[in-house]
């Protein structure tokens, strides 16, 4: 379980803030306010960039939180800047590295209890949970911020997505 999710999130996440290097390269670059990224959405019923990294954030968070029986920290919600949403990301992912990987090993027949929504909750064994919801939801709003991005001309390809930095170097 710990093989199948730290070290994914982790590694997506140092994808996601080189994603936010290149759109802040490209606000400078294109002297634009870096708020026309971070602001953006793909559709008008769609969440903007800003609430994509911080859901992807806080699906790798308590979802190792949750499968680890651990509490997770608590962040704000309140990022509007690439810096604050790089800063989300390096929070997230020093959490991440604080959690053992065997407290998640062992947790596939775990029951999970997690919202859906405002209202409602789910229950979930743990493989499940991670394979099933966790995994495809984060992977979902990684995505949708890449996909903003590229939609708005920050120079990003598949070898970013899968590598992020590390395609550079």
């Amino acid at each position: 379980m710990s093989s199948a999710s730290l070290p994914i999130f982790q590694s997506m996440l140092g994808n996601l803030s080189h994603f936010l290097d290149k759109a802040q390269a490209f606000a400078d670059s294109k002297k634009c306010d870096p708020a026309a990224l971070t602001q953006y959405r793909l559709a008008p019923d769609m969440l903007p960039f800003t609430r994509q990294i911080t859901i992807a954030c806080d699906a790798a968070k308590f979802g190792v939180a949750r499968l680890a029986g651990v509490e997770a920290p608590s962040f704000t919600d309140n990022e509007t800047t690439l810096a604050e949403l790089k800063e989300r990301i390096a929070k997230t992912i020093a959490f991440l590295s604080s959690v053992p990987a065997s407290s998640i090993d062992g947790t596939e027949d775990k029951d999970i209890t997690f919202p859906v929504g405002r209202e409602a909750k789910r229950t979930m064994k743990g493989e499940a949970y991670l394979k099933h919801w966790v995994l495809p939801n984060f992977f979902f709003h990684v995505t949708m911020a890449y996909a903003i991005l590229r939609h708005n001309g920050v120079e990003l390809g598949k070898t970013e997505y899968l590598l992020g930095a590390r395609a550079a170097g």
